[in-house]
């Protein structure tokens, strides 16, 4: 089948890859010229693990292809994917100018049936907007599909190979045929296509974000009582998530979630519901705390100096909100970046993932280091804020060479505790005792 992406963000770059992937002939449409020249030449404009490979080999067997002509590729297809940007705006609400603008084209360029998709995350209704803005174009026949996505950033190829269900909203079923067309190397495999209508479909996605931004920040209330009562937050995970009612996953306390979706998924829904005159109060907790929960360790860092960071060196490992990926939207490095900046602090970061997007928006307000052993040198303290692999298992004998001081404020507990202890280190982590406080 022939298919167009509109728009090559992650989303759109990702579900434009994997269709090619599964046999189709995929056309990205995006306005960048510079940015399709440079996937036309094989360059992907993402970190994403496994992409690349994917990437090029679909390029070489010429089902993907790309373009800064909407006409042209939606000339040539029957389904168009809508892979657009939606940021929050001041109130939280979901911008929608980009996917209604380009709803608008599609309009007034279509001269045939199409099934026009819905990938984008958008808010409750806006399938009845977009079916509305292109009805207000043409009189020709077409169909307006939710399907939104369902992908981990640094895990986005193996999602959307093997995704756990897909959601298709549609009231049609010319549409509904083509969409399982679309879907059916899934369906051979025993992966579920969940049908429902749009307005459910759109509120599947940001359920499930939301709900997810909860549990996270459950865990970390809990870690935070942890602390205060003496228990452990690593005990206290295993005892939860052996219920297969909770489970293990999204249960790991740290400095708060972030990213390009749970942010910005939480703030639209409450949005939405404030325009309904509903009130998600637990949505509005869970934002509330997350946002004082990714700079928890900055006040810990002020105690172990006594109250004054003014002049100390901080070394950071980890710029990323999470590994595997080089998104640095709501990361809660920048948070923490920010409020030690303002403390007086001077800070070194390691990321050689994220690094370049971080340069683009703090320029030379901090320093990078090119191995995260160098970020080390002279340094009064270390905060890891990304949970990369490299972190895990590090020299500790090098890195108390080159600290002024031996300790570690880490946001993503990614030692045991006796592994520091043993080191002679001064480690806070969350939801754990404090390791070295005796020996300050």
């Amino acid at each position: 089948m022939n298919i167009t992406i509109v728009g090559t963000g992650y989303v759109g770059l990702v579900t434009g890859t994997t269709l090619a992937e599964l046999g189709n002939s995929v056309y990205c449409v995006d306005i960048d010229e510079k940015k399709v020249e440079g996937m036309k030449n094989g360059i992907v404009p993402i970190y994403e693990p496994n992409l690349e490979e994917m990437f090029l080999r679909n390029i070489q067997s010429e089902r993907l292809f790309f373009t800064t002509n909407l006409k042209e590729a939606l000339d040539k297809s029957e389904v168009v994917y809508l892979a657009l940007p939606t940021p929050p705006g001041e109130d939280g609400s979901a911008d929608l100018s980009y996917v209604l603008k380009v709803a608008n084209d599609i309009g007034e360029m279509m001269t045939e049936y199409k099934v026009v998709v819905n990938k984008s995350t958008v808010p409750v209704g806006t399938a009845d907007r977009v079916r509305e803005t292109i009805s207000s174009k043409t009189t020709i026949d077409f169909d307006v599909v939710s399907n939104p996505e369902f992908l981990r950033e640094g895990f986005a190829v193996e999602d959307s190979m093997n995704p756990a269900r897909v959601v298709v909203g549609s009231s049609s079923d010319k549409a509904k045929d083509i969409m399982a067309k679309i879907y059916q190397p899934f369906t051979n495999t025993g992966i579920p296509i969940i049908f429902m209508d749009e307005k459910s479909s759109e509120l599947t996605k940001y359920a499930s974000n939301s709900f997810l931004a909860v549990k996270i920040t459950f865990m970390n209330e809990i870690a935070n009582y942890c602390e205060k009562v003496g228990a452990d937050v690593d005990k206290v995970r295993l005892g939860m998530g052996s219920d297969d009612r909770i489970g293990h996953r999204f249960l790991f306390p740290g400095i708060g979630y972030g990213g390009s979706c749970f942010p910005k998924d939480v703030k639209a829904l409450i949005k939405s519901g404030k325009n309904d005159d509903f009130d998600f109060q637990i949505l509005q907790a869970t934002e509330k705390v997350n946002i004082s929960q990714k700079v928890i360790l900055v006040s810990e860092i002020e105690k172990y100096f006594g109250g004054n960071i003014k002049g100390k060196k901080i070394a950071i490992w980890g710029l990323a909100f999470k590994a595997n990926t080089d998104d640095i939207r709501e990361a809660s490095s920048l948070d923490n970046i920010a409020l030690l900046l303002e403390k007086g602090a001077e800070i070194v970061a390691y990321d050689l993932i994220a690094e370049e997007n971080v340069k683009k928006l703090l320029g030379d307000k901090i320093s990078y280091a090119n191995t995260m052993y160098d970020a080390l040198e002279g340094s009064d303290a270390l905060f890891i804020a990304t949970e990369w692999p490299e972190f895990k298992n590090p020299n500790f004998d090098l890195m108390a060479k080159k600290m002024n001081n031996k300790a570690i404020f880490d946001g993503r507990n990614m030692f045991p505790l006796e592994v520091p202890q043993q080191k002679g280190f001064f480690y806070k982590s969350i939801g754990r005792k404090t390791v070295g406080e005796e020996t300050r």
